[in-house]
């Protein structure tokens, strides 16, 4: 049993970079446009370009989400996007209250920890990193031995 779950662990792993990634996109869609009927902010559905925390979040939301559900440069934006959501939590939600669960803080938490795990994973399947470095693989090819050569 634990070697089939093994053998199917990379498109596990991938299908889970694509949800969170396509989740945390359209969370910085929102913000940043006022699309996806969850439009956050004052200013007709977005937030104002440059505010601080709000908009640098919904940018590294919206681009990092995307890379990663891309698969493309997973393990660096899935960083960024967790220390992201880590000064999100421990900056804005926890000085309303201890736990998430008070706080709001529950988004960011998941977020925070799901892509902490991603940067020490990597992309699984379905990901651009494993098409481009197949694609850069087969294009590689070793030289040809030389001959010696006759004094």
């Amino acid at each position: 049993m634990s070697a089939r779950l093994n053998s199917v662990q990379p498109y596990v792993v991938g299908l889970f970079r694509i949800v969170v990634g396509l989740l945390f996109a359209a969370h910085g869609a929102a913000s940043l446009f006022g699309v996806l009927g969850g439009a956050m902010g004052t200013h007709g559905g977005t937030i104002e370009a440059g505010t601080w925390p709000g908009w640098y979040a919904a940018v590294i939301q919206l681009a990092a989400g995307t890379l990663v559900l891309l698969g493309l440069g997973t393990r660096g934006a899935a960083l960024v996007a967790s220390g992201s959501m880590a000064y999100a939590y421990f900056d804005i939600h926890q000085k309303a209250a201890l736990w998430p669960i008070q706080n709001g803080g529950e988004p960011a938490a998941m977020f925070c920890w799901a892509f902490f795990l991603l940067v020490f994973t990597g992309s699984g399947a379905f990901g651009l990193d494993r098409l481009l470095a197949r694609r850069t693989a087969d294009q590689t090819v070793p030289a040809a031995p030389r001959a010696p050569i006759a004094a």
